[in-house]
């Protein structure tokens, strides 16, 4: 191996190391625990390190957002792959997505402001889901009412009731597992009943 490459690999594993020690400080401190001292103290560098790799502590939420996306779009995939009926893949979609946040809560508080400031609108891949969700969508809406608005409206009509479910089961004490699963399924049928 050149040392080019292995300069490279060197600068991506201490960016992946940036990534994971901010992860693990959330995870054990909350998103307010945050700071880049605490990054740098976590894998034994210097704070100036740290601002070579990100500008500060919002260029490391944005990256961390991004992967989130990112992760999701994946289970979303793997949940709409496993069916081939659109009403199957979106009702697996949806209790994936739901699955997807509730066992992944911090990466979810920061993608979507849960109890903190959001990046939703600052990455690119925030916009994953929509367009992962609008063509099956799309396929249900009947030719009368498929054009693009009616298809968003609808997406925002599923992610109103699911976002909505998990942030009171994120920040408070929430419902039962049976509860929310139910919640769900009812929200579910409701809405592509409308379709």
């Amino acid at each position: 191996m050149g040392s080019k490459e292995r300069i490279s690999r060197l600068k991506e594993e201490t960016r992946g190391n940036i990534l994971r020690a901010a992860f693990d400080i959330v995870k054990e401190e909350g998103w307010t625990g945050l700071s880049m001292r605490k990054i740098a103290d976590r894998i034994e560098y210097t704070a100036p390190i740290i601002y070579e790799y990100f500008t500060n502590k919002e260029a490391i939420l944005n990256e961390l957002t991004r992967i989130g996306f990112q992760d999701l779009d994946r289970v979303l995939e793997e949940a709409q792959n496993a069916h081939m009926a659109p009403e199957k893949q979106l009702e697996a979609m949806w209790m994936a997505y739901w699955e997807f946040g509730l066992h992944n809560k911090e990466i979810y508080q920061i993608m979507f402001g849960v109890e903190m400031t959001c990046c939703i609108g600052i990455v690119p891949e925030s916009q994953l889901p929509s367009k992962r969700f609008c063509p099956i969508i799309s396929q249900l809406l009947s030719e009368n009412n498929n054009d693009y608005e009616i298809c968003r409206q609808k997406y925002f009509s599923f992610f109103s009731v699911i976002h909505g479910l998990l942030s009171i089961n994120l920040v408070g004490e929430g419902l039962t597992p049976e509860m929310n699963k139910q919640i769900l399924k009812d929200a579910i049928v409701g809405i592509m009943k409308t379709l």
